[in-house]
């Protein structure tokens, strides 16, 4: 671990980077143009005082999450992250596979999309990040660990998942997850990633191994669904798929589909981030 260059690093890029860049106002007496150190804190998930150390070169060695959600809340291209992850003595997180993390410039579009919902996903369906609208429509999707990270596996095996949202869409999303998940087995044909997650929710599930068994394949691009908010109801909302080159990573765009749902949207966003478990609003419109 090079504490010094990861000092000036975290210290540089956070100067660097403009309040209205990741939806901070500049406020009247703001006496610099980059982020204050509680600001990247508080984007990152960690403390001040920590920030402070890292900046400071005092720190113990950060963890990998860590460093993740630093690059994510430094607005870190892939080159900078690498970087960020050798100078703290780690490797940088795999081009493909499941611990990748946001790219920035998609990260980027989550913070100019504002008030309308949006999620950063992996092809495997995990949520690698959200905006404040898409966690006040749905929960925070980015703290599950091991196969509950992915969306088709909380969907077949947690049924608290499936209750969340309305009975007469059930059969349509799961048949999208499994033709979706079809599809990137083909683009990642022979990936343990993906074949070990697809043989756990055959044995996890006899639903995921009956519409695994009819072969229907379909990325997803556009599709309707209904989520179901504690606080203010059902939202039934259009989403958009853009896919990346590689299609690795996606990033959907929830819009109201309806006046109903444009009300209440507008309700929670008055309300505010509500106390409710992680999957009580539903599972990503994958």
């Amino acid at each position: 671990m090079e504490r010094d260059q990861l000092a000036d690093f975290l210290r540089r890029r956070r100067e660097a980077i403009r309040p209205g860049e990741v939806g901070i106002a500049d406020g009247p007496r703001r006496r610099t143009t980059g982020l204050r150190r509680e600001e990247v804190a508080l984007l990152a998930g960690m403390s001040v005082d920590y920030v402070v150390r890292l900046e400071q070169g005092r720190s113990s060695q950060p963890s990998a999450q860590l460093l993740g959600a630093l690059a994510r809340a430094l607005r870190l291209s892939d080159d900078e992250r690498d970087h960020l992850f050798h100078l703290a003595g780690h490797r940088p997180p795999p081009a493909d596979g499941v611990a990748r993390l946001a790219r920035a410039g998609l990260i980027r579009m989550l913070d100019l999309l504002g008030d309308t919902p949006a999620v950063v996903l992996s092809d495997l369906g995990e949520v690698l990040a959200q905006n404040r609208a898409a966690v006040l429509l749905m929960g925070d999707h980015t703290g599950f660990s091991g196969d509950r990270r992915y969306a088709a596996y909380r969907w077949f095996t947690d049924p608290a998942a499936r209750a969340a949202g309305v009975p007469e869409e059930r059969e349509h999303h799961a048949r999208r997850l499994v033709a979706d998940l079809r599809a990137v087995v083909g683009r990642r044909s022979g990936d343990p990633a993906v074949t070990g997650l697809v043989d756990r929710l055959r044995a996890a599930s006899p639903d995921f191994g009956r519409l695994w068994a009819e072969h229907e394949v379909a990325v997803r691009r556009a599709d309707r669904k209904t989520f179901v908010h504690p606080g203010v109801g059902p939202l039934l909302m259009d989403c958009e798929t853009l896919v990346t080159p590689d299609q690795g990573q996606q990033l959907l765009v929830l819009t109201p589909a309806d006046a109903e749902a444009r009300e209440r949207l507008e309700l929670l966003r008055v309300l505010g981030v509500q106390e409710f478990s992680t999957g009580a609003a539903g599972t990503p419109a994958r």
